[in-house]
């Protein structure tokens, strides 16, 4: 589908409309909600985020039939919760959706040609609900949370990606929550969540005793590094697993902070839906660690501990979470068998 260019004529027809939805309220926040998946359900208010990562609070008094998703982990939400039939387009993924998730991503109405629509071309699409990125809700892209909500359409911001906010598996749990609550569907999303804290509790229950392994995540890109330090998700399941941030700062690095840290084990991140080949993708950004002269000094790199991890599993990952605590419980610690 190719991307739509909507008229200044059209468009002013469609926001006369006022995008009728569920009204936003004031009121203070609550996940509480009537048991089942119904169209109209008792009202649920939950809190969410603005584009400035300020607080902002609405009332959803039916359940969202017009979802638009943006971005990985919006998008493999729902599919996971079972709401692929809510969503009328979905863009933006930066890495296929999981094999046991392909059927219900053909419903998702996905967008190859666009990776985000801006405000115009969502508006068209009349949503009563957008789940996206903090750093999507601008006004040159999806659009001002605040005039979304005005106009009766909901909005959520992964929290992890909310400006100056911080980065945690409880937020990835609380999003999940939030989202079942809205949807109705808490049964599924308690579950879910449920499944992410025991799989922490079980790994670091094997895990006790152990010697403390020091682990670096990067992201090596355009001649750049990034680090994910202990401001990242990455960095908070590090140490959820038991491990220690080799490097602890988080932002770019250079080669001689990498080696100053000399991890254990290093994570190396990687992303594969450009179209290019996902296993170049991936063998490309591990001889980058792994190939550098100026790195081959380092322990991780000697002793050939140095593992792939996607961006989706680690990084606003919500259902992958799973994923993303197994891939680096099986780095950190390949002595035990998971």
């Amino acid at each position: 589908m190719k991307p739509f260019k909507p008229t200044a004529a059209l468009l002013a027809i469609t926001l006369a409309l006022g995008l009728s939805a569920c009204a936003p309220s004031a009121e203070s926040p609550a996940v509480s909600s009537s048991a089942g998946e119904g169209q109209w359900a008792d009202p649920v208010t939950v809190t969410n985020y603005d584009y400035q990562g300020q607080p902002v609070t609405y009332t959803y008094d039916a359940v969202p039939q017009r979802v638009v998703a943006v971005y990985q982990g919006c998008i493999e939400t729902m599919i996971a919760l079972g709401l692929e039939d809510h969503v009328i387009a979905s863009y933006g993924l930066d890495n296929e959706v999981k094999e046991e998730w392909q059927a219900g991503f053909e419903k998702m109405h996905y967008n190859e040609n666009v990776f985000a629509p801006d405000k115009e071309t969502m508006a068209l699409l009349e949503p009563d609900f957008i789940f996206s990125w903090g750093s999507l809700f601008g006004e040159k892209k999806l659009g001002d949370v605040d005039w979304w909500n005005e106009r009766g359409v909901g909005t959520y911001m992964s929290g992890n990606t909310v400006p100056g906010g911080s980065r945690t598996l409880e937020n990835e749990y609380q999003d999940l929550l939030n989202i079942g609550a809205i949807f109705r569907v808490e049964d599924r999303t308690q579950a879910l969540v449920d499944e992410m804290r025991s799989q922490v509790e079980e790994i670091t229950a094997a895990v006790a005793g152990q010697q403390p392994v020091r682990v670096a995540v990067v992201e090596p890109i355009s001649g750049t590094m990034t680090n994910y330090g202990e401001d990242s998700l990455a960095g908070d399941m590090v140490k959820a697993l038991g491990g220690e941030l080799a490097c602890p700062q988080g932002g770019e690095i250079g080669k001689e902070n990498l080696i100053a840290g000399d991890p254990d084990v290093i994570f190396v991140v990687y992303m594969a839906y450009s179209g290019d080949d996902p296993e170049s993708v991936r063998q490309e950004q591990l001889s980058l660690i792994r190939d550098d002269p100026a790195l081959s000094s380092l322990k991780a790199v000697r002793e050939g501990r140095i593992h792939l991890i996607m961006l989706g599993d680690m990084y606003a990952s919500g259902p992958r979470t799973i994923d993303g605590l197994e891939t680096l419980a099986a780095g950190m610690y390949p002595q035990l068998s998971w």
